[in-house]
């Protein structure tokens, strides 16, 4: 006599008869799945969101702004980028923009009587007229240096300096060198430059008038074509300082955006460590069911054995059943770490992005889960024999 065959239909219809009989345990088993994978997703959609972030800033501001800044001497004192530094970078063929800012030995407070050692982590600089094109920045409020302005007792507020001012609006006086300047603009943010966001920027002509600036730029910054940026950035240390090129250095702030993203992905993979510790806690909480299972019903066990079902059918009975429960906790999970996902790009302006693979490996990795954990329950059920499985009360 050949033993009857179960179809898939039939696998799967006893495997969920026997998680429908027990609904409070397979919930709890199957949440320890939906956990883990609900982490992993939730780690992975969160890191592929901010990355995906930052691609879009890079797109935006381009990768084609280089910055010069002053490094040292042969003796190890700090140097200095010569007047003309800026005049002459736009000498450079595939140069598009360039501007500078320099440091201004002074500090800007709300007034007078608050003491200078309070900045407030608020740099003063001087900037020329062209910064603002340069870095591809926007005004918040109010309008930037012109021609006009940039001679006269005025400032200009990186977006972080009007906050830790408790400035939000244009007109305001701020104390600085000993006189009170108006303030006629607020930034937006700056990717590129975050120093700009922190400072309190002044005309360079005011700033050698009434600050007592000495004229060297502390930092210049340079566009030119996407496919020149490594060419000007060769000429760049020469062009500046003929004399002493060894003393200039340029970087590529973009550089910094890219190992911002390296660094999220290797703590999205210290993350993920901690998804696949909550999957396995999660694993073991299925077999742990299923051997219980196999204990609590081994009259069913016996009774379809002496009824005729084979060994191996009981073991693909138990294993469906571990497979079902575990793709009942990653479908829960994936979900659960999507909307985790979704709901903190959303929060953080960032676009959500869960990439299909995650969602493919969850579901691998619920199937993994099952089987392996099935796997030892489904042998220890198959091994039961008729006679002793029917005795046990």
């Amino acid at each position: 006599m050949k033993p009857a065959r179960l179809s898939l239909s039939d696998v799967l219809r006893v495997g969920a008869a026997g998680l429908r009989s027990r609904p409070t345990r397979v919930i709890l088993s199957a949440l320890g799945i939906a956990i883990g994978i609900a982490t992993m997703i939730a780690v992975i959609g969160i890191s592929s969101s901010s990355r995906e972030d930052l691609l879009r800033q890079l797109d935006r501001l381009g990768t084609n702004l280089l910055t010069v800044a002053p490094g040292q001497t042969f003796f190890g004192q700090e140097a200095k980028l010569p007047e003309e530094a800026v005049a002459m970078v736009k000498r450079i063929g595939p140069v598009s923009a360039a501007a500078a800012t320099g440091l201004v030995e002074t500090s800007v407070r709300r007034t007078g009587y608050v003491s200078e050692a309070v900045t407030g982590g608020i740099a003063v600089q001087a900037a020329t007229t062209e910064l603002l094109r340069t870095l591809e920045g926007g005004v918040q409020s109010g309008t930037w240096l012109n021609a006009a302005t940039e001679r006269q007792p005025v400032v200009v507020l990186g977006s972080m300096s009007a906050e830790r001012l408790g400035i939000n609006r244009t007109g305001v006086r701020v104390w600085m060198g000993g006189r009170w300047f108006t303030v006629i603009g607020i930034l937006g943010p700056m990717p590129l430059a975050p120093e700009i966001d922190r400072s309190a920027l002044v005309g360079f002509p005011a700033a050698e008038e009434l600050l007592g600036f000495d004229g060297h730029p502390t930092t210049l910054y340079e566009r030119s074509a996407e496919e020149a940026v490594t060419d000007v950035r060769s000429v760049l240390p020469r062009t500046v300082n003929p004399e002493n090129p060894e003393e200039v250095n340029v970087s590529r702030p973009s550089d910094a955006l890219a190992a911002r993203a390296a660094a999220d992905g290797a703590f999205t993979n210290l993350l993920l460590g901690l998804g696949a510790v909550a999957l396995l806690v999660g694993g073991v909480g299925v077999a742990n069911t299923m051997v219980i299972s196999v204990l609590e019903r081994r009259r069913e066990i016996g009774l379809r054995r002496s009824l005729g079902a084979t060994r191996g059918q009981v073991r693909v009975q138990f294993l469906s059943e571990s497979l079902l429960l575990s793709a009942l906790g990653g479908i829960v999970g994936s979900a659960l770490g999507t909307l985790a996902t979704v709901g903190y790009a959303l929060s953080q302006d960032w676009p959500p992005v869960v990439p299909p693979w995650a969602i493919g490996g969850a579901v691998g990795a619920t199937l993994v889960i099952g089987t392996v954990a099935g796997i030892y329950p489904a042998m220890r059920a198959a091994r039961l024999s008729p006679t002793v499985a029917l005795s046990t009360i």
